[in-house]
C-alpha cells in the first residue's frame, strides 16, 4: 500500500514552476521594451533577407514559397 505526500494547495505552488512571472517589479519593464525591440529589429532584417532572396534567386525562392504554401494548405482544416 503506497501512500503520496498531501497536495498543496498554496496558489503560488498550483501554477508550477512558471507561475507568478508576471508580477515583475517596475525595473524590469524596461527589459520589455529592449527585448520588444530587439525582435523587431530581427523581423524587419528577417524580412529584408527574404527580399534579398527573392531578388537574387527568384527560381528558388519562388519553389521555396510554394512548398511552404502546399504545406500550410494540406494542414489546413476546413
Amino acid at each position: 500500500m503506497r501512500t503520496d505526500p498531501p497536495v498543496r494547495t498554496d496558489p503560488d505552488r498550483r501554477a508550477g514552476p512558471g507561475a507568478g512571472t508576471d508580477r515583475r517589479p517596475e525595473g524590469d519593464r524596461s527589459g520589455d521594451t529592449e527585448r520588444l525591440r530587439r525582435r523587431a529589429r530581427f523581423l524587419r532584417e528577417l524580412n529584408e533577407a527574404k527580399e534579398l532572396r527573392e531578388r537574387v534567386h527568384p527560381r528558388r525562392s519562388r519553389a521555396a514559397r510554394r512548398r511552404r504554401q502546399a504545406l500550410r494548405m494540406r494542414t489546413f482544416r476546413w
